[in-house]
């Protein structure tokens, strides 16, 4: 006997029950490196963000190269209905971060601008030691994202942008372009390989360094509203 296929009330329960997150948020690595390169701190940020809220935001990591498959995903994220087309309500209601390093940076403003391109906003970009690659364009933030923040180091072979400027002033506020030294410092980033230590110390460092990530995580947390309001809700429950 063959088994009857579902009905199509009790699909549409299903996908009803599925939790549709409220905020998206995507790191990309730098250079050549894996998605998934566990001493990595995108990869440990989004590991932890993931965890801590599984049913409010979708959270992972692409390779810089692949920003296109990172730009089909949002897409089915947003498109909430599933129709298969995004609607100018879908597009309005998005809620999306991005964050990189060094070639994830120009990814990061690339990915930003593509998705501008078609009318989605962008609520907040973070670039670190950013590193643009041929073809594109990472200086110069468009106007469809609402806040962008830089992080650099100046010093050794390898370092990124000092300076980042919003097409629109009017639409874009930049965060801040914060310099960080890594001249006396004692980090040792454990698990990353010799080349880097010693061709691009520095721009490990930075990739390294808890007091940057850490200034990072607060930037994406303040962005994840229905989160905190859960926390607080949870916490005058106790």
């Amino acid at each position: 006997m063959l088994a009857s296929a579902p009905s199509a009330e009790t699909a549409h329960t299903a996908d009803a029950v599925r939790p549709i997150p409220s905020t998206i948020v995507i790191g990309f690595m730098g250079g050549l490196v894996k998605r998934n390169e566990p001493h990595r701190s995108e990869v440990q940020l989004a590991s932890k963000l993931r965890a801590e809220y599984p049913n409010v935001a979708y959270v992972d990591t692409y390779e810089n190269a692949h920003w296109k498959d990172a730009k089909q995903q949002i897409l089915k994220l947003l498109d909430t209905n599933k129709d298969g087309k995004l609607s100018e309500s879908e597009k309005q209601n998005a809620r999306i971060i991005l964050f990189g390093h060094s070639w994830g940076a120009s990814a990061t403003v690339t990915l930003a601008r593509d998705l501008g391109g078609i009318g989605i906003p962008v609520l907040l970009t973070v670039q670190v030691d950013s590193v643009q690659k041929v073809g594109q364009k990472d200086g110069v933030i468009p106007a469809n994202v609402a806040e962008a923040m830089n992080f650099f180091q100046a010093d050794g072979m390898l370092h990124g942008r000092k300076l980042i400027r919003a097409e629109d002033p009017n639409k874009t506020k930049i965060l801040g372009n914060y310099e960080v030294n890594y001249k006396n410092t004692s980090l040792t980033c454990s698990g990353y390989p010799w080349q880097q230590r010693v061709f691009a110390k520095e721009h490990m460092y930075i990739e390294c360094d808890p007091q940057v990530w850490s200034q990072i995580e607060s930037l994406i947390r303040s962005k994840l509203p229905q989160l905190q309001a859960k926390s607080q809700t949870q916490t005058q429950g106790n």
